[in-house]
């Protein structure tokens, strides 16, 4: 069984959807029971990241996440609270990652949204995937490059596509929004 953490974001039932269609049970859920019991876990999120860290602190999950010893996967926002720090309303976050998140300078268009390359890949996430294929981003925010970095991607500058620190992933892309090559990326996470 999957776990799925619900929380204060958008875009979670997107994520259910994708492994349901590549066979997986998952389960939304707040309950830190299940979260901990649970084979793997999925962190996804839309949303803005002050509100979204004082929700899982209410709830105790910021603990609960910290906590986790199976695989865990954040996406987006997901990916963003993992780091140490983000400019979005002045947020310290989980620091899973020793990563800082900062806001796009207004040089292009901004959020960050469609379709963009990854490069540099370093991780099991990858296996069987080259470089060559685009994913789905949608984002203002990004996670600066740094030693957890396992992916990167240009827009307007540099910064981490993907994150991997032991047990814990992130991507700021959506696999469940990347068609084959994100079905790809989920089916390798379940995998793990």
């Amino acid at each position: 069984m999957i776990a799925i953490i619900k929380y204060n974001a958008g875009n979670i039932a997107s994520v259910q959807n994708a492994l349901s269609r590549l066979g997986y049970d998952s389960i939304i859920t707040d309950n830190a029971e299940e979260i901990l019991s649970a084979d793997k876990v999925i962190f996804p999120g839309v949303g803005e990241a002050s509100s979204a860290m004082q929700y899982l602190k209410e709830r105790k999950l910021d603990k609960v996440i910290l906590s986790i010893k199976q695989p865990i996967l954040g996406i987006c926002l997901g990916l963003q609270l993992m780091c140490n720090y983000s400019e979005e309303g002045n947020t310290e976050c989980l620091g899973i990652f020793n990563n800082q998140v900062k806001q796009f300078p207004p040089l292009d268009k901004v959020p960050h949204m469609g379709w963009n390359n990854f490069e540099e890949l370093k991780s099991e996430l990858f296996n069987g995937i080259d470089a060559t294929n685009d994913l789905y981003y949608v984002h203002s925010y990004y996670a600066e490059l740094g030693e957890n970095t396992v992916a990167t991607c240009n827009y307007i500058k540099p910064f981490s596509a993907a994150l991997q620190k032991n047990n814990f992933y992130a991507t700021q892309f959506h696999p469940e929004k990347s068609a084959d090559i994100g079905t790809q990326i989920l089916k390798n996470f379940c995998a793990l």
